[in-house]
């Protein structure tokens, strides 16, 4: 934990892990992705590119360069097994959690996202979780696997239970998703419309922020394995963000699904790299 995994890191975060406040870390797997690979890329992509990134946000009116950010570089994870990937990812999330840090997860693709949930969970047993996504994620199973990227909000629902996950710009999914949730969590379609007035009611509980960036419009955000048309625009996205300031218990976040060689412009993880650097300030104020 004391040194980064790799050499190179996001721009504006070269804390040491002792000092710093939020920790940055990459979760290069891809291996239940079911239309187009290559997540797994991108969080190296984003790291290089962020030195096209100033450290200043004119957003939030805050810079990297005064807050603390450990970047803890990738994960070294083994390439077909699901569930040795998912538990090396439990482990080290565990750590950063019992060492009372926050941090924001990159992936990869959206499965992995479970282990880091679960990790807070185990810390915050009134763990609520924010999902913004193109995609219910709440099938039971996928091709007769649980663990898979269509199914990663219902593997949560498991421990978490019903109220308290709440999901927005949900645009495509199983009609039978739809429905179950209905009875088991908030879900917006199309848009974030509610999402202020949904953070009022969780203001004061502990929050996991999940955000899968194919939520964004295809036409805006290319670079993605399952891109769904009729999303929102980036700013929207940054508007939402503004508004996760008001949380005041966001104890982690993660940000998947960029995959860097779908959009040869750079404008996607371009985008990604801004995303983080909001995110990354949002979590360390």
């Amino acid at each position: 934990m004391n040194k980064p995994l790799n050499v190179s890191t996001f721009i504006g975060c070269e804390e040491t892990y002792e000092k710093a406040d939020v920790v940055l870390f990459g979760v290069p797997f891809d291996g239940t992705t079911s239309f187009r690979p290559g997540t797994r890329f991108a969080m190296q992509a984003i790291r290089t590119d962020s030195y096209g990134l100033e450290t200043y946000s004119p957003y939030l009116d805050r810079d990297l360069e005064e807050v603390s950010v450990f970047d803890g570089g990738d994960l070294e994870l083994p390439f077909g097994n699901t569930k040795k990937v998912l538990n090396q990812i439990l482990e080290y999330s565990r750590e950063v959690v019992k060492d009372g840090k926050k941090f924001l997860m990159v992936g990869g693709e959206h499965l992995v996202s479970l282990p880091t949930i679960q990790a807070v969970y185990e810390k915050y047993p009134n763990l609520h979780v924010i999902h913004i996504d193109a995609h219910t994620d709440l099938r039971d199973e996928y091709l007769g696997e649980e663990l898979s990227h269509a199914s990663v909000i219902r593997r949560c629902h498991d421990f978490l239970g019903d109220g308290r996950i709440f999901q927005f710009g949900i645009r495509s999914g199983m009609k039978s998703e739809f429905e179950w949730a209905k009875k088991h969590t908030y879900l917006e379609r199309f848009s974030l419309d509610t999402l202020k007035e949904q953070i009022e009611k969780l203001k004061n509980v502990p929050v996991y922020v999940t955000m899968d960036l194919d939520v964004l419009d295809p036409g805006v955000f290319p670079g993605t394995g399952t891109p769904e048309p009729g999303g929102i625009t980036y700013r929207e996205l940054l508007d939402a963000i503004m508004h996760l300031q008001q949380l005041q218990h966001m104890v982690a976040a993660d940000i998947v699904e960029l995959s860097p060689h779908y959009d040869p412009s750079g404008a996607s993880t371009a985008i990604a790299c801004k995303t983080v650097r909001e995110m990354l300030l949002t979590l360390a104020k």
